[in-house]
């Protein structure tokens, strides 16, 4: 249900850690799990330390698009920093979703910097039995 688009996500990864934080225009990459649990498939992204209020999520079309940013924290005039190891700036996914996938239903929880999407399989993709009517009799055809 699921299609990946980026086959070279570790190699972004590291990257990344060497060129410095994302921007806008050359976001890093987002860690994620995606799995299906009953009836809807579920996306987690780790964005911790990000609040709430700094994450955008975009459906276009099959297009699901997910971006953080991550600020740095107020800085007081007489602090020395010694060590700085957490990334920040922009983070971003894109994810095509299948076409059985509900996008209009989608549900967003952000909880201990971790934000969980639920994408609701489309009515029309589940499984169901087709009835057999009846027939009004023999048909004979003729010509």
């Amino acid at each position: 249900m699921l299609m990946r688009t980026d086959p070279f996500r570790e190699l972004d990864r590291m990257a990344q850690q060497l060129m410095g934080p994302g921007t806008w225009s050359k976001p890093s990459v987002m860690p994620m799990d995606a799995y299906r649990e009953g009836d809807e498939y579920v996306v987690a992204f780790d964005v911790p330390g990000v609040t709430a209020d700094a994450i955008d999520i975009d459906v276009e079309r099959n297009m699901l698009t997910v971006k953080a940013e991550r600020r740095p924290t107020a800085k007081v005039d007489n602090v020395k920093v010694e060590l700085s190891e957490r990334p920040l700036g922009v983070f971003s996914r894109q994810i095509m979703l299948a076409d059985t996938l509900d996008t209009e239903r989608i549900q967003a929880d952000y909880d201990a910097g971790v934000l969980t999407l639920r994408i609701p399989i489309a009515e029309r993709a589940k499984p169901r039995k087709v009835s057999i009517g009846a027939g009004s009799g023999r048909k004979e055809i003729s010509g």
